[in-house]
């Protein structure tokens, strides 16, 4: 008990919140005492265990914290004091005092000293150690050497941490060479680094990989400032969504399958099972019409005359001739699902050499197809259909524009084109008499060309029309032919949806405000097995089936009625819905990767424009309570989310968007609206 060996005025040694302290006893108060420690340092109530009885030594001022600093014994010394406890057996035994301890250390053993040898008793010395029996121990040789081994260790591994920081540090994008020196383990952890900048910021929040590397590089620990260090050195491509890394789209296609394409590109032209027996088509005046630069071109129009009887005539690429199911090249269409379209091109679902080659619809090319005919009634219905394995040979490669101008014009001889948008006109008119919902209006899309942006605005012209009422012809003729041998088939539905009143319509101006009002009571789209109606369409059944160089699901849709055709099995509604399920996530994930995609673009275009002020539509709000609302942006063509500052306004009001913030790199645009 330290009571019975302490009176006033004694000196006593302490370790008071990890600082070790030399203090005089002023009095005693039952199991504490008052201890003076001198200086600013105010007077404490410690208990008496905590105390290390030193005994009066003098009356002299306690030492300043600089004069203790100054009196630290020097390693020399400390080294001399160890050696000569170490060589004699029997003081290893004993345990020093701190008394003693000073005095051999110090040659002196007034309050100072004192003080200094006990500071440095408790610092990053190596000899001595510090007992809970309030005794001093000699450390062993042994253990000064693997502490010193280990100190050395620590040393070159923070020496080679900070050559690896260096490396880092500066801002300018890191040469390969430079990636070079780094370790093995420096890079995967850089790796991870980088996958963390491409993650979701809620992820980022407690990480303590992310607030280490905040610390050593003076980061914000959040994914913004992460995600520009990770750009600036050039680790992050800043265009590229961040959905894209690690995706059924992020490579290349493998060599092998590189091989087996160009396999089937030189053996295109040779017989294929089949061929005899397919309906020669080529004498028909067959258009392709796509946006210019397209290049898997999937589907043709002709118009054929017979007895008096007009037939439409859609025809579609029939990649199944080439391509084997189950072939590694089939394996990886179904394993991406579907060609991705982002503003800098196309990640194409089969390898772009044979989407756009031997499998296109290609003007003046005698190219396999899977054709459809329909004949409709005076009031648009399909009144007779026929569906073939075809050859077709198209004798235009139309932009829009061109079908645009010979629609408008139809040129004496030359009127298939204005024959056609007629019919389908009339076809789009029997669809919103069975509850079709028309929402054709001008879309924007960015679209970057050698590096520059732009923004691309669709028009519903007249040929884009046309070309997509004819899709959708040939989408309700597959699933009629397939509710008809009660094939198994991706059949697309969308259950029906109460929607506003026509007096709550007429509330609201015509164009994106009232358009809006209908599409958000619009259910979600389904996609099974088993045919069911389409409610915005106005089909009662519906397969996509026009696009099977792009989507697989198309693809499928063509094998079952190729199977039907020519009599061979199908694949059963198990097996077919075992495909749907497959082809869903990717599905989604292509979905995520556009919008993501485009809303980069969006953020570096409004980048461009910082100062503008753009005339918006008021469409709803997201969140009220935050003022976050959707508008409609008209020269952009687009929808927009911003943050109304003030007002209650109501949809088809005009307001000003202007841009408060817009900053790619970090991902961030906020638009201002009043």
């Amino acid at each position: 008990m330290v009571k019975a060996s302490v009176k006033a005025n004694d000196i006593v040694a302490v370790v008071l919140k990890g600082v070790p302290l030399i203090g005089r006893l002023l009095s005693l108060k039952g199991s504490k005492a008052v201890i003076s420690f001198g200086g600013q340092r105010r007077d404490q109530d410690l208990p008496l265990r905590e105390l290390v009885a030193v005994g009066h030594v003098s009356d002299q001022p306690l030492p300043t914290p600089d004069e203790v600093s100054e009196l630290m014994p020097d390693r020399k010394t400390a080294a001399e004091a160890w050696w000569i406890l170490a060589a004699d057996a029997e003081a290893m035994q004993q345990n020093q005092t701190l008394l003693e301890l000073t005095d051999l250390l110090k040659a002196n053993v007034d309050t100072p000293d004192i003080a200094a040898t006990w500071a440095w008793l408790h610092g990053d010395q190596p000899w001595f150690r510090w007992r809970r029996d309030q005794s001093i121990s000699v450390v062993p040789l042994d253990e000064i050497q693997r502490k010193r081994k280990l100190q050395k260790q620590q040393r070159l591994a923070e020496d080679h941490s900070q050559q690896q920081i260096a490396v880092l540090a500066p801002s300018s994008p890191l040469t390969p060479e430079q990636l070079e020196t780094l370790d093995p383990e420096w890079r995967k952890r850089l790796e991870c680094l980088v996958d963390r900048a491409r993650d979701d910021a809620s992820n980022l929040k407690d990480d303590p990989d992310v607030a280490h590397w905040a610390q050593v590089f003076s980061l914000s620990p959040d994914q913004g400032s992460l995600r520009q260090w990770c750009i600036q050195r050039g680790l992050l491509d800043p265009h590229q969504p961040r959905a894209l890394h690690g995706s059924v789209w992020s490579g290349t296609f493998a060599k092998e399958l590189e091989h087996e394409a160009q396999r089937l590109i030189s053996s295109a032209a040779q017989p294929h099972p089949g061929d005899d027996d397919r309906l020669d088509l080529c004498h028909l005046a067959t258009y392709t019409l796509d946006d210019a630069g397209t290049r898997e071109i999937d589907d043709a129009v002709s118009l054929d005359v017979q007895n008096g009887e007009v037939w439409i005539w859609v025809h579609i690429a029939d990649p199944a001739r080439l391509i084997s199911p189950g072939s590694p090249l089939d394996q990886e269409a179904r394993r991406r699902a579907t060609s991705l379209y982002l503003a800098d091109g196309v990640l194409p679902m089969l390898p772009l050499g044979l989407a756009a080659g031997p499998l296109s619809l290609r003007a003046g090319q005698r190219t396999a197809a899977i054709s459809v005919s329909v004949r409709l009634d005076s009031a648009g219905a399909i009144a007779d259909r026929r569906i073939a394995r075809s050859w077709v040979r198209p004798r235009y490669g139309l932009t829009y524009a061109d079908g645009d101008e010979l629609i408008e014009l139809a040129p004496p001889g030359d009127e298939t084109l204005a024959d056609l948008s007629q019919l389908m006109q009339l076809r789009s008119r029997w669809r919103r008499q069975q509850g079709a919902l028309m929402f054709d209006r001008m879309e924007g899309r960015f679209r970057r060309s050698d590096g520059a942006l732009s923004l691309q605005l669709v028009e519903p012209s007249p040929a884009r029309l046309m070309v997509s009422e004819a899709m959708l012809l040939m989408g309700a003729v597959v699933a009629e032919f397939g509710c008809q041998h009660e094939l198994a088939l991706p059949f697309r539905s969308q259950p029906p949806a109460e929607l506003p009143s026509q007096t709550e319509l007429d509330q609201l101006p015509e164009g994106p405000a009232r358009d809006a009002a209908i599409k958000r009571c619009l259910s979600r789209g389904v996609q099974g097995t088993q045919p069911m109606a389409h409610f915005s369409l106005g089909l009662s059944a519906y397969v996509q089936a026009t696009s099977p160089i792009r989507r697989y699901a198309d693809l499928a849709s063509h094998r079952q009625i190729i199977a039907q055709l020519e009599n061979t099995t199908p694949l059963s509604e198990p097996e077919m819905g075992e495909l749907i399920d497959d082809l869903d996530d990717p599905l989604r994930q292509s979905i995520q990767i556009s919008r993501e995609d485009q809303r980069h673009w969006q953020q570096v275009w409004f980048s461009q424009y910082r100062d503008q002020r753009w005339d918006a539509e008021f469409l709803r709000f997201l969140r009220p309570q935050d003022g976050l609302a959707l508008v409609h942006l008209a020269d952009l063509a687009m929808d927009v989310v911003g943050r109304v500052d003030q007002g209650n306004p109501n949809p088809g009001d005009r307001m000003t968007m202007t841009v408060k913030l817009a900053d790619p790199d970090r991902g961030e645009l906020q638009l201002q609206l009043t």
